[in-house]
């Protein structure tokens, strides 16, 4: 089986990299720190995107060494909630920024989440960042520089009697101004950025500067100014005690140009002074093949009787013929960036070898219509469904045999971990963080260029491997283990936090 197992692996298909330092050393347990994490998704209550999950996960794995709370916009989704919310504090407006309360709840684990309440800016039918259309609020410059203000209210000792944070760890555009409003009053608390996706920066008109309160200098390149317009994210990344990224190796990838975004100067800037670092994620425990309550029938690694019932499931649902050939299933945002037009460009030949697809998503309304298309054309052996939920995707993974992740940049991925957990084995472009959580030809097969004809040749040697169910079998058992959970991938903040405040003068330390 070993022999198996190496010849279906892709020779060198990323060459290995390592970090220019180690976040992975043993940590000393130290008093449990105040950690505020600033956020504009958690699952419990609104999520667009992996940021959700991420945000539901990380801080819940922190919990039992440091004294985390999550603050959070207050949406409609989250005042409406069956938590109730009381008032613990009150902040005042700055520049077009209004007045706010900040709310708290507990929820029913222990984690405490503090709400920006301000309802003429959250209160609002749609996502996080826009209409049921997909259009953007167009205020949304200053709907999320009021959370990040609040954030560095908080760490100032404002609004939370009782509770300040000893650092700040903040996530993407919508929070990275909170970094620099703290350095701009000469705050000393600590910063994390971490850089979900460096594609969204949150730009906005340079006349800006004056609604959002910032200072004139905000407005130069060496703090936000970016081709023009002011960008959160650069603000963040200039102003934050430390960046970092959800992968290695995607944490390489953004100091150049390919994928740097026009960011790549200061972000290796930021790498050569030691700021900016990649910590892999984990997933949530739940994502247990042995345990999962969404599946039709549970499963493991040795046997898996029960992924062929969740199959036999999934075909029903989605029309599918049974068949010989490998099921392929596509979980994801229907977006450019996740490559869906190449699984569009290969879908004929792909069904035309034996392959079979199902697929669920929402995303760009051209990649939609032209998903739904291809059911169309396929009936029998493409099923599509335009939308979102999660016991079906749950049920995808665990029913298909590989998961298609053609992405063109992928920082982390959450969907090809939670594919090897269910026995599914992505099939993935060699970048970020699939090139971290993907070992070739042993827990999942990668392809190098972003053209359908690499990609395809992914999908034949897919199709060759489920010719041999022992090879196949291996791989799945290997792919089930791999993953790790959140309760290791926590180690390296852990790690980061206490070198952060390690680095205060004694005289501010708390």
């Amino acid at each position: 089986m070993r022999n198996l197992l190496a010849d279906a692996r892709l020779e060198d298909p990323c060459p290995p990299t390592l970090p220019p330092f180690s976040l992975t050393a043993e940590v000393t347990p130290v008093r449990r720190r105040r950690i505020l994490f600033v956020t504009s998704e958690l699952t419990d209550f609104v999520k667009a995107g992996g940021l959700g999950d991420v945000s539901a996960a990380l801080p819940r794995a922190l919990l039992a060494e440091h004294d985390i709370r999550v603050l959070l916009p207050g949406y409609r989704q989250v005042l409406k909630g069956a938590v109730a919310c009381r008032v613990v504090g009150h902040l005042p407006g700055q520049a077009a920024l209004p007045p706010c309360d900040i709310g708290e709840l507990q929820l029913a684990d222990g984690l405490r989440v503090y709400v920006v309440i301000c309802p003429e800016l959250y209160d609002r039918e749609g996502t996080p960042y826009g209409d049921d259309a997909g259009n953007e609020w167009p205020d949304n410059h200053i709907r999320f520089a009021r959370l990040s203000l609040a954030a560095a209210d908080m760490a100032a000792g404002l609004a939370t009697p009782g509770w300040c944070p000893d650092l700040l760890h903040v996530n993407d555009w919508p929070s990275a101004l909170a970094p620099a409003y703290m350095a701009w009053r000469g705050q000393a608390t600590p910063s994390v950025l971490t850089i979900h996706n460096l594609g969204y920066q949150g730009a906005c008109p340079l006349g800006s500067c004056a609604e959002l309160g910032l200072p004139e200098h905000a407005g130069l390149p060496e703090s936000m100014e970016f081709y023009g317009k002011l960008s959160f994210l650069k603000a963040g990344i200039n102003h934050a005690s430390h960046i970092t990224t959800v992968s290695e190796t995607y944490a390489r990838e953004i100091t150049g140009e390919a994928f740097g975004c026009g960011l790549q100067g200061v972000l290796a800037q930021r790498r050569r002074e030691g700021r900016l670092s990649g910590i892999t994620h984990g997933i949530d425990a739940s994502w247990d093949a042995r345990s999962d309550p969404h599946l039709v029938a549970r499963f493991d690694a040795r046997r898996l009787q029960g992924k062929r019932r969740n199959a036999e499931y999934v075909e029903r649902s989605f029309g599918l013929l049974p068949g010989r050939g490998p099921l392929f299933a596509v979980v994801s945002r229907l977006v450019q960036q996740k490559g869906i037009d190449l699984t569009l460009a290969i879908a004929d030949r792909m069904v035309e070898a034996g392959g079979r697809l199902v697929a669920i998503g929402r995303g760009e309304p051209p990649l939609e219509r032209a998903m739904a298309q291809l059911a169309e054309r396929y009936p029998g052996r493409v099923g599509v469904r335009i939308g979102f939920d999660e016991t079906e995707a749950r049920r995808i993974y665990a029913a298909s045999d590989f998961l298609l992740m053609p992405s063109r940049y992928e920082p982390c991925g959450l969907s090809q971990m939670y594919a090897q957990r269910l026995g599914s084995l992505p099939i993935a472009r060699c970048t970020g963080g699939l090139a971290d959580t993907i070992v070739d030809g042993v827990t999942g097969l990668l392809f190098r260029e972003g053209d359908p004809d690499s990609y395809f040749e992914a999908v034949q040697r897919a199709l060759n491997i489920h010719r041999y169910p022992e090879l196949l079998n291996a791989m799945r058992c290997k792919a089930m283990e791999a993953p790790q959970y959140w309760s290791k991938a926590v180690r390296p903040y852990t790690r980061l936090y206490r070198d952060l405040l390690a680095e205060l003068p004694v005289s501010v330390r708390r």
